[in-house]
């Protein structure tokens, strides 16, 4: 499954940051983010995620994150 996130990270370091986080939680998923995109994606694939828990584990970074319809 891919998932698509919007996110407001800024910065490549943070970008860095948060990808090493998440791969602790959902280990074997493909994880990156696009920071020249207007939507600044974070884009996981994987199956062994759940995409609020994704959510929930960004925010925790203090930083916004939500689904890309």
């Amino acid at each position: 499954m891919i998932e698509v996130f919007s996110t407001d990270v800024q910065q490549a370091f943070h970008a860095k940051a948060l990808i090493s986080w998440l791969l602790k939680h959902f280990p074997g998923s493909k994880i990156n983010f696009d920071l020249d995109d207007c939507d600044k994606i974070l884009r996981i694939d994987g199956t062994n995620f759940i995409p609020e828990n994704v959510i929930m584990l960004v925010k925790e970074k203090g930083f916004d994150c939500k689904i890309l319809e």
